[in-house]
């Protein structure tokens, strides 16, 4: 899916993403990535069997408002453990497939939120 009309004023946003990866810019990320308004990091591969405190972590460095994280093809919840972690911590935690996260990511930077996406690639 691409997106019309994007405005990047507020950082990085995801132009477009499908079965083969997330487009930022003129940049395809075939695999799995972290994205915030001000950083990219890639490859993130990161497999949601291996989603761990440490990996949450990874994102929490962030200093984020909200986390999203994209499963892949489907959305996959991780372990509660994981999930009430991070909302004990007064931050907000999506999971949603990675279609809908890109789509959430850039609603929320649009917005001036600070939020991180850890995007999984569609191929899980």
């Amino acid at each position: 899916m691409r997106f019309s009309e994007a405005d990047n004023a507020n950082g990085y946003l995801i132009d477009a993403y499908d079965t083969h990866g997330v487009v930022i810019g003129k940049q395809r990320y075939a695999q799995g990535l972290i994205v915030t308004p001000t950083q990219i990091i890639a490859p993130w591969s990161l497999q949601l069997a291996d989603l761990t405190a440490e990996s949450i972590d990874e994102l929490l460095a962030f200093a984020p408002q909200i986390i999203v994280l994209g499963t892949g093809s489907r959305q996959v919840f991780p372990d509660p453990i994981l999930y009430f972690a991070v909302l004990e911590r007064g931050i907000g935690f999506e999971v949603m497939d990675t279609g809908a996260a890109c789509r959430t990511y850039n609603i929320l930077v649009s917005e001036g939120r600070r939020v991180v996406a850890g995007l999984m690639p569609f191929s899980l």
